[in-house]
């Protein structure tokens, strides 16, 4: 399995992003597929995650309300749309999957965000 992230961009308080993680592989079954992030001097921390067969989803706090994650399971890719950023959304995100046998980290996308 190889995920590939993109999306991440500079973008202003207030507004919004939309971050793509592209899966290769075979069926995931149900998988879980998630968002990290991780902001310079910081641990690296969850955002939000979905299932890949029933598309049960779950959110950090810092994420409710504000973005929402999903999937084309067609395209083998998961969002996450992003609105209403605030300055401290800035950070590098990650894309994860675990298939229940390995786990698996795309390559970060820089999200900034401005004042």
């Amino acid at each position: 399995v190889q995920l590939q992230a993109s999306g991440g961009r500079l973008g202003a308080a207030w507004g919004s992003l939309r971050l793509s993680c592209a899966a290769s592989g075979d069926s995931f079954g149900s998988a879980v597929v998630a968002w990290f992030r991780q902001a310079p001097g910081k641990e690296r921390e969850f955002v939000a995650a979905i299932r890949w067969d029933n598309a049960y989803t779950n959110y950090a706090n810092s994420a409710k309300g504000r973005f929402t994650i999903s999937r084309d399971r067609a395209k083998k890719t998961v969002f996450l749309q992003m609105n209403s950023l605030k300055p401290e959304d800035t950070a590098v995100y990650y894309c994860y999957l675990d298939d229940g046998l390995n786990d698996y980290w795309g390559q970060g996308t820089q999200v900034t965000v401005s004042s």
